[in-house]
This record gives C-alpha cells, structure tokens and sequence, in this order.
C-alpha cells in the first residue's frame, strides 16, 4: 500500500500500486460498491418515462435480438428481463397494454399459462435449473416496476444460488450476458 505522504513514493509515480481506499478523498463507509452502468438507461427514462413509453409495448416493435425477446406468441410474447435475478429470467407479457391480470382475456390467460410452461420446460433443458420462482406483481405498492402493463415473472433457481452475495450483500452475480442468454432460450424453444 502506498503512504500518500511519502515523497519517495510519489516520485516513483510511474509504478502502479494499490492505495489504500482510507486514505483517498472521501468519506469511507461499509458500503460496497457494485458498477452497473447498464441501468442508467431505466433510471434516466424514470418512472414517467417509464409509462409515457411502455417497455413491453415497445419490445415487440424491434428485433427479436434488440427486444431480449426469446418467442413471439399470438397474443403474448416472451422476452428476457433486462435487470434479471438470475441468469434466464424472462417475462411473458400480453401484447394489449393492461394492467392487471383480470383484464387479460380467456385467450390471453390461456397463453401466458402455456408460455409460461415452456419457458419452464426450455429453461430446464438450458440450464439444469432446481425450481423457479414464477408470479406477477400487479400495481406498484406491489412492488412492478412497470406497472401499467401486465407481465408475469419465471425465475429458475438452483440450490446455491442463495449464496452470501445476495444475502449480505444484496448483489446477484449473473454468469451470461443476456444476449447469450436470449440466444440459448430462442435456440431452444420449440417451433408451433
């Protein structure tokens, strides 16, 4: 570690060396810190923007690949979530823009429900996952992020992915990058 009153060491500037944090400018505190320059794209568009634009009626306007979408159904889709909980976290969404699950029609509830079981079955396949966590929250005081348009979530989950990361320090560490991962669920999804 490197003594930043030390003129020895400053003149040795040329060398890389670790600092100690402590001694840099700032305040420390026991926070670590986790860079994820990828969500600046959901905090700059904010919650307004969020519902001025609807994310999932914009999805199926791109491709497939710029979309994150894994299969394109009759009345809903399939596309991967941008900020996952784990690796092949995907979202099944209807095309029409409601909110909630009771303004879904016979036919859109049919679909999710069938989506929904082969991503299940897909991500078995791809991943070796243990179980999943699948389910809807409908409204913000129930904690959707957007909430103005219905989607439900299927999360696969292994037995040690509650490691201490996302227990101490709230942190999910996520293996594949979504465009590998949307590669390996469209790849395997099966064709109607």
């Amino acid at each position: 570690m490197t003594d930043p009153s030390s003129d020895s060491d400053a003149a040795a500037g040329a060398e890389s060396e670790l600092v100690d944090a402590a001694t840099l400018p700032g305040v420390p505190d026991a926070f670590q810190r986790l860079w994820t320059p990828h969500r600046m794209a959901y905090i700059n568009a904010g919650a307004d923007a969020m519902r001025a634009a609807c994310p999932f009626c914009a999805a199926p306007e791109k491709s497939d690949a710029d979309g994150l979408i894994v299969h394109r159904g009759r009345t809903a889709y399939v596309l991967l979530n941008l900020f996952p909980y784990n690796s092949g976290h995907m979202l099944v969404c209807p095309y029409r823009h409601i909110a909630t699950y009771d303004q879904a029609t016979a036919e859109e509830v049919a679909e999710i429900a069938e989506l929904t079981q082969t991503g299940m079955r897909v991500l078995r396949e791809i991943s070796r996952c243990d179980g999943f966590n699948i389910g809807m929250n409908q409204g913000a005081v129930a904690g959707a992020g957007v909430d103005e348009h219905l989607h439900q979530h299927i999360v696969p989950r292994w037995a040690s992915d509650a490691n201490f990361f996302p227990i101490i320090a709230r942190t999910k560490a996520l293996p594949q990058l979504l465009g590998e991962v949307r590669e390996a669920v469209a790849g395997a999804w099966p064709s109607a």
